[in-house]
């Protein structure tokens, strides 16, 4: 049995695209998983029953809007009570409404912050103590090249990308004594539902010509749940489009 088999991860957004394939590659490696959703209750509830019958560990379908900290709250202590304390965390709850640079309006600003930032703070923040006790923790901000060079979707989804490095660097500095780790990571041109009907979202894009595929994602989120060295890093899944 590896270190984190029997662990409890929760994923938000996770139970469809990008976040189902991380909760099916933290299941693989014997963690149980609650995937959260904030819509479609009985296709979120039927994806973690599945994840249990294909890898022998418990899943859990939760409800919730992850930008409001009473939902937070609550999604959190039901996972709890059912799974028990989360050390696992993936901040992959998001929304990418792009809009051209005049047509952005201080509404669409407020929900893409609260929907891609505000809820990475509030997860982050109410499952610390379950990290803090078990001196064992895992952070993973899903963020975007759009945090590095801009993107192609709108300044409002750049800088809540951009938000959450600056969440993981101030997360990793804080609690790498306490045995927890915080990392981000920053895809582009991931082959999901996010880049879908986006006319300007293209292969051509990319120096490797072709989109990447959600396992590639999902097994780094793997490697640094395994890997309790590796601390404050940005992980670039990007085809070769931006180099740091």
């Amino acid at each position: 049995m590896n270190s984190i088999s029997g662990r409890v991860a929760l994923v938000t957004g996770g139970s469809r695209g990008l976040g189902l394939e991380i909760a099916q590659a933290l299941a693989k490696e014997g963690i149980h998983v609650a995937l959260g959703y904030r819509n479609r209750r009985e296709e979120a509830e039927g994806i973690a029953a599945s994840i249990e019958a294909a890898y022998g560990i418990r899943a859990l379908a939760i409800g919730g809007d992850a930008s409001k900290a009473a939902d937070v709250h609550n999604m959190v202590s039901i996972v709890e009570r059912q799974l028990g304390g989360i050390t696992i965390l993936v901040n992959n709850a998001g929304i990418n409404p792009t809009a051209t640079l005049d047509s952005i309006t201080q509404a669409m600003w407020d929900e893409t912050l609260a929907t891609n930032l505000t809820s990475a703070f509030l997860m982050t923040q109410r499952v610390l103590p379950s990290m803090l006790e078990a001196r064992f923790g895992r952070i993973i901000m899903m963020s975007s090249i759009a945090a590095q060079l801009g993107g192609v979707i709108g300044p409002h989804y750049a800088a809540s990308k951009a938000g959450m490095l600056g969440l993981m660097h101030s997360y990793a500095s804080l609690l790498a004594k306490e045995g927890i780790t915080a990392n981000a990571i920053a895809p582009a041109l991931i082959e999901t539902d996010m880049i879908k009907n986006n006319p300007h979202i293209t292969p051509d894009l990319l120096p490797v010509r072709r989109f990447g595929q959600a396992g590639d994602v999902a097994d780094i989120v793997a490697a640094l749940v395994r890997n309790g060295y590796i601390t404050g890093q940005t992980i670039n899944i990007n085809g070769g489009w931006y180099h740091s």
